[in-house]
């Protein structure tokens, strides 16, 4: 059975993602910081008839993340597919928002931390295998700043469009790999209670994106807006 590992598990996009994948055949490894939640999300997902299994991580914690990779990859023989999208629902220690002009280095840097390096971290961990294998996914996850930026996320903006930089090169070097890197930038409040005005869209109207990025590899980067 092929395996998805999704980094930044949680009850919206994450499980959505998980039985996107899970119902066609794939086992799922859920990655997140706290272990009782995850381990909702597996029984929620072993109600669907999907096998999942957490790990708990931070992915500020860069060993834990490499460790909570390797384990589920012996887990379930393998990763093919990565899917990063690390989400703060909880208060983060660092993880604070700035308007461009208030961006310093002391708020810039934990969200470097988050999106940026966690990613690193994370592909370095499945890479050499997929590599070797000649074929993997890995999908990287943004919010739509980090294509058009909003100030009130001056600091998070600037985190999240260095990741895309990043998954924009990636795919141009695994061109002839057998490997394919993508990034989704989701322009849209995700579920209810977003602010008037602002569009929104339910994680499962999302979710079968990563699915189309996984088996058409005809794109570098996919926009959500509606």
């Amino acid at each position: 059975m092929p395996t998805i590992a999704i980094i930044g598990a949680g009850p919206g996009m994450g499980l959505a993602i998980a039985r996107t994948f899970g119902s066609r055949g794939f086992d799922v490894a859920l990655i997140s910081r706290t272990q009782s939640k995850l381990d909702s999300l597996v029984q929620q997902l072993a109600d669907d008839g999907i096998t999942a299994e957490g790990f708990a991580a931070d992915v500020m914690d860069r060993p834990s993340l490499t460790a909570a990779l390797g384990a589920a990859a012996a887990r379930f023989g393998g990763i093919d597919v990565l899917e990063y999208s690390p989400a703060p629902h909880d208060p983060i220690p660092g993880i604070t928002l700035a308007t461009p002009s208030e961006a310093t280095v002391a708020n810039v840097q934990p969200q470097l931390e988050y999106y940026l390096y966690g990613a690193l971290e994370a592909a370095r961990a499945v890479l050499p295998t997929m590599r070797k294998a000649g074929t993997g996914t890995m999908l990287f996850t943004t919010g739509g700043g980090s294509i058009d930026p909003r100030p009130m996320l001056g600091n998070v903006n600037a985190a999240a469009a260095a990741l895309r930089n990043w998954v924009l090169n990636l795919n141009k070097e695994l061109a002839d790999s057998g490997v394919y890197a993508g990034h989704v930038a989701i322009n849209v409040w995700i579920g209810d209670g977003g602010p008037e005005g602002t569009p929104s869209a339910q994680p499962e109207q999302i979710a079968p994106l990563y699915w189309e990025l996984h088996e058409a590899r005809d794109r570098a980067e996919v926009v959500f807006t509606s």
